[in-house]
């Protein structure tokens, strides 16, 4: 029979074992759920993406976080370079620990980091890549890169975002009938470019040409002169990592064919800065935009941006921001921050973002992990740059203005 005093070890024992266990339990519940972002954070389209992760988390830890668990925001500015974001993903994971990844706007960068979601299995979702390639990849070897998603349209949902729009705004409208196809060469413009192919004639208009330049092209006049004299309606355009200078000359030179289609940079509000207001007149493809009301969280985030940043987001902003707040939403829905559970409760996401209602394609689908196109979901709109502002022109139910061209532009109003 036990005596009294060893009665009371055991139970003295029992309960210092209990409140170890609760202490570490409270312990990794208040541990935080790490995002790493990697990001071009001194590029115009690219400085927008930790910024804006880092504006959602304050957000989410101001409302107490996620059951409990703050968010955490560790940043690695990638200098654009694919080598560098390797080396940043595989320190986040191994040093960081992080239980998830937001990166690039750079599909070549992107492209470069997948292999490394799956060997580490860690979630990873991109704000503002667009090849298609990404999305491939996880449908061709779902349960090697399902850790990888989409965050952003691919470049075939790009371009038929710029074709529902062109054939409203341009074709419907002005009476527009033929195109060139200027794009500059990178992996995220061979499907946009195979996608404009396909859906531009069938809105009507003819594709005169089709321009592909280097990155680092300087002097834009040679490819100027030569759709000059092909006489187009419209150039439709496919650059991101260059666009400053060709619009500049575009405006310096006097172009008078518009300019309609993807051009990163011009989403970000510095771009009139950037340009000396040669930026007037641009029509461009974003996703979301200064007091454009995509979704009810649209305006208030931009706003709120802008209130802390000194100017509004990028296109990637936005994105960066939604993907912060779904990746919290499903570490809430799995109860855990485990790469498989996440992966599952990710891919049932129905997020109202502020681009629109996020969800994902499904690994029966061509663009696995890629975000769903469409009504109700997520068409993108068209803005032009008029007087320093983004002015919103479609669709015509979030359009807070006019197409305005400038006086040497051609295709005036109808």
């Amino acid at each position: 029979m036990m005596r009294p005093s060893s009665i009371r070890r055991v139970l003295l024992g029992g309960a210092a074992a209990l409140a170890s266990l609760v202490t570490l339990t409270q312990a990794q519940a208040a541990d935080p759920i790490k995002i790493a972002v990697i990001a071009e954070a001194q590029a115009i389209a690219g400085a927008s993406i930790p910024q804006a992760a880092q504006l959602a988390a304050d957000e989410i830890n101001a409302k107490g976080g996620v059951d409990g668990r703050q968010i955490q925001i560790i940043s690695y500015d990638n200098k654009s370079s694919a080598t560098d974001s390797v080396r940043a993903f595989q320190r986040a994971v191994s040093d960081d620990k992080v239980n998830a990844v937001i990166a690039s706007y750079i599909s070549e960068v992107v492209l470069a980091l997948e292999p490394w979601a799956a060997r580490l299995k860690t979630v990873m979702i991109t704000p503002g890549a667009a090849s298609n390639e990404i999305t491939k990849a996880v449908h061709n070897d779902y349960e090697k890169n399902k850790y990888t998603f989409h965050g952003y349209l691919t470049s075939a949902e790009l371009a038929m975002s710029v074709c529902d729009g062109a054939k409203d705004i341009l074709v419907n409208d002005r009476k527009m009938k033929t195109a060139v196809i200027f794009s500059e060469d990178a992996a995220w413009t061979t499907p946009l470019d195979a996608g404009y192919k396909e859906c531009l004639p069938k809105i009507g208009l003819q594709i005169l040409d089709h321009i592909r330049m280097s990155p680092d092209t300087t002097d834009f006049t040679p490819i100027y002169n030569k759709i000059e004299g092909e006489k187009p309606d419209v150039m439709i355009t496919g650059i991101s990592h260059i666009g400053v200078q060709p619009t500049v000359q575009w405006k310096n030179q006097q172009v008078p064919i518009p300019m309609l289609g993807i051009s990163s940079q011009a989403t970000n509000s510095t771009f009139w800065k950037d340009t000396n207001g040669a930026a007037d007149g641009v029509l461009f493809q974003s996703v979301s935009g200064p007091g454009i009301a995509m979704t009810s969280k649209s305006v208030p985030f931009a706003d709120a941006f802008n209130k802390k940043y000194g100017n509004f987001p990028s296109y990637a902003g936005y994105t960066a921001y939604d993907e912060v707040y779904y990746i919290a939403d499903a570490v809430k829905r799995a109860g855990s921050t485990d790469s498989d559970k996440l992966v599952a409760a990710l891919e049932k996401t129905d997020w109202e973002g502020t681009i629109g209602r996020i969800q994902f394609y499904g690994k029966e689908d061509q663009f696995t992990h890629g975000l769903k196109y469409g009504k109700g979901l997520i068409t993108g709109m068209i803005s032009q740059w008029q007087d320093g502002k983004q002015v919103a022109v479609w669709p015509p139910e979030i359009a807070n203005g006019k197409i305005r061209f400038p006086s040497f532009i051609k295709a005036q109003n109808p």
